[in-house]
């Protein structure tokens, strides 16, 4: 079946033409697709991913999409980058917390280097980028910060201990985060896939009976991509969604609706 482009602007949101984005683990999967659609909303969208190769194939095709190479485990590399990209970019407006690494490892495995790279992956990075993001906005008093959970942990997925454990993290820290930066005009909220085929998923671990049971399990009865998890992000981050801060956001068919 060939594939059909998302239109991401069937809605549109006039408050996010030309709102400061920043979107870590934006060269790929659901990454990428959030670089086009809010690049299709006019926004001025900076990305930040390790994979030189994909960023700049995006980028060829977005004009005006700025990359920035960052690992996102190197700390103060990270808040370096946001720094320059806030100097030199103008404001951070929307910071999207996209990036993760979803291994797969037996539990009798898991060594403690395993667990630190599980949780500087998935965990670490969102706290400290958003630390830093928020250190601008609260000069300006707005700002708005995303978190990527996933339904994984709530699902008690097994071989995945520290992945699981890092998603459920965020959802404590986007409750604690609302209420230290709720006075200062600044949102944050959690935005949580579901069962999201990805380029990733399709390569490395999609069997015809996992998508069977992920269909059996999902109240509608179709498989999400990376456009419904996108369509979400476009509306959290425009001032449609202004009185939303604290809150997990489910983009999940009906996976988790048990």
């Amino acid at each position: 079946m060939e594939a059909i482009t998302p239109d991401y602007t069937a809605a549109r949101y006039a408050s996010l033409h030309q709102r400061g984005i920043v979107i870590t683990g934006g060269a790929s999967g659901i990454g990428a697709e959030m670089v086009r659609g809010f690049h299709a909303q006019g926004a001025r969208v900076d990305f930040l991913d390790i994979d030189v190769d994909a960023a700049h194939a995006l980028c060829a095709t977005l004009p005006g999409v700025r990359f920035h190479h960052c690992d996102l485990r190197d700390l103060p590399g990270l808040q370096a980058t946001l720094t320059a990209i806030e100097a030199e970019r103008g404001p951070i407006e929307v910071l999207i917390n996209n990036a993760a690494r979803d291994t797969r490892q037996r539990f009798e495995e898991i060594t403690p280097q395993d667990w630190r790279e599980a949780l500087g992956a998935n965990l670490d990075h969102q706290f400290f980028a958003s630390q830093t993001v928020a250190s601008f906005m609260k000069g300006r008093k707005a700002g708005n910060i995303l978190l990527m959970g996933s339904v994984s942990w709530m699902r008690g997925r097994p071989g995945m201990a520290g992945y699981t454990t890092a998603k459920a993290a965020i959802h404590g820290l986007t409750r604690t985060m609302a209420r230290e930066l709720g006075p200062d005009n600044i949102r944050v909220n959690c935005l949580v896939p579901g069962a999201i085929l990805t380029e990733r998923q399709i390569k490395l671990w999609l069997t015809p009976e996992m998508d069977r049971d992920i269909l059996a399990a999902q109240a509608l009865k179709f498989r999400l991509d990376a456009s419904h998890v996108v369509r979400m992000a476009l509306f959290l981050a425009s001032d449609e969604s202004s009185g939303c801060t604290g809150t997990n956001f489910v983009c999940d068919a009906g996976l988790t609706a048990n």
